[in-house]
């Protein structure tokens, strides 16, 4: 199948509605360059099946149409190659600060590290368990130019940016950590201090419930239409996204404009990453090389773009960038606005003492 294009794509998404997905296609990984228009491609392959279920769509308030859609049929670029963190322990999420030109990372706490303030040193399971995360700042580059730690938070699944005129930005993240799982049940803003280990029990913190009584709380942000997108887990175990007026969430008072199902995962992958565009989401699944998902093979990791008026999958393609790494799992996904809207995907690689981390850009 060859690639759709983005006017075919628009001009077919009423029918994306009834008829499921319209666009189901691998693609594949172009050489280095740095964040910015352009790179050189490699010819896409074959396109992958895809096992589609229809989500349950439930729309509190209209939606109005304000665009959002990247077109993934082009090749990724790579804009940053096996970039290090503070610890050793894998990337999580990460997300632009394009206005400042930095990057903001999180990954969970390693082992064997005692923070300011603890009375002795927790091993990398506890810290999972505990929710405690360092959250790093890069330069666009990818180098890193500081840190700050949250502890009691989650496992830092999402992350997400907004811009404050004259001011530095406040981030979000999931907050309040469910000892069950290692996810927040909440989620939570606050502003960027480098060596500051924040907890979650900080008076400081500007923390919201929007949806009491479920975990896996995850956010993204789009500042272009100021709105706020949650991924959250109901007791049933049924994964959903619900859409949010950025400002009114802020202000305390979050009227969902759309709240979907997520799409059922394929066996054997996992949710990595959300982003936010306009009325669409986008999620990054997959695992790691390994039984079932050899590095001899195109990988299973995917970009889904899905309507969050409908809950229709509207775009999926197989993702074969940065199919040389090794474990190859995905983690983390974003938005970049700079040279073109793109969606960037991360991904992890290196041996467990030695992770590394690279992004890759899809789209623009």
């Amino acid at each position: 199948m060859a690639g759709i294009g983005r006017r075919e794509l628009l001009r077919f998404g009423g029918a994306a509605v009834l008829g499921g997905p319209v666009l189901l296609t691998d693609r594949a990984e172009a050489a280095p360059r740095p964040p910015g228009p352009g790179g050189r491609p490699v010819p896409g392959v074959r396109p992958a099946p895809a096992d589609v279920v229809m989500p349950d769509i439930d729309m509190p308030g209209a939606a109005p149409d304000v665009g959002g859609m990247i077109d993934l049929s082009g090749p990724a670029t790579v804009l940053l190659q096996k970039k290090r963190l503070t610890h050793h322990s894998v990337l999580q999420s990460f997300a632009f600060d394009e206005a400042a030109g930095y990057i903001y990372a999180l990954q969970v706490v390693q082992g064997g590290v005692r923070l300011k303030g603890e009375s002795r040193k927790y091993t990398h399971a506890q810290r999972v368990t505990r929710g405690d995360l360092c959250l790093n700042r890069l330069t666009m580059s990818g180098k890193l130019k500081d840190r700050m730690f949250l502890t009691g938070f989650g496992h830092g699944g999402s992350l997400g940016v907004q811009q404050r005129p004259g001011k530095g930005p406040l981030l979000w993240t999931e907050w309040d950590v469910n000892p069950a799982s290692g996810y927040g049940r909440g989620i939570a803003r606050f502003p960027y201090t480098p060596n500051r280990v924040l907890r979650a029990a900080d008076r400081s913190l500007l923390t919201y419930r929007p949806q009491p009584g479920t975990t896996k709380n995850q956010p993204a942000i789009d500042m272009t239409t100021r709105r706020l997108l949650l991924r959250y887990r109901r007791r049933t175990g049924v994964y959903r996204y619900a859409l949010y007026d950025l400002d009114d969430f802020g202000a305390g008072t979050p009227k969902p404009l759309a709240d979907v199902a997520q799409p059922l995962l394929r066996k054997g992958v996992f949710h990595q990453g959300l982003a936010l565009s306009g009325n669409y989401a986008y999620q990054l699944t997959g695992s790691p090389y390994g039984p079932g998902n050899p590095a001899s093979g195109p990988g299973n990791a995917r970009l889904t773009c899905i309507d969050l008026r409908t809950g229709a999958i509207v775009q999926e393609v197989r993702t074969r960038a940065g199919q040389k790494l090794h474990p190859r799992e995905p983690e983390g996904l974003a938005v970049l606005h700079r040279g073109g809207e793109r969606l960037v995907a991360g991904f992890t690689s290196g041996k467990v003492n030695r992770r590394r981390f690279s992004l890759y850009a899809h789209g623009g």
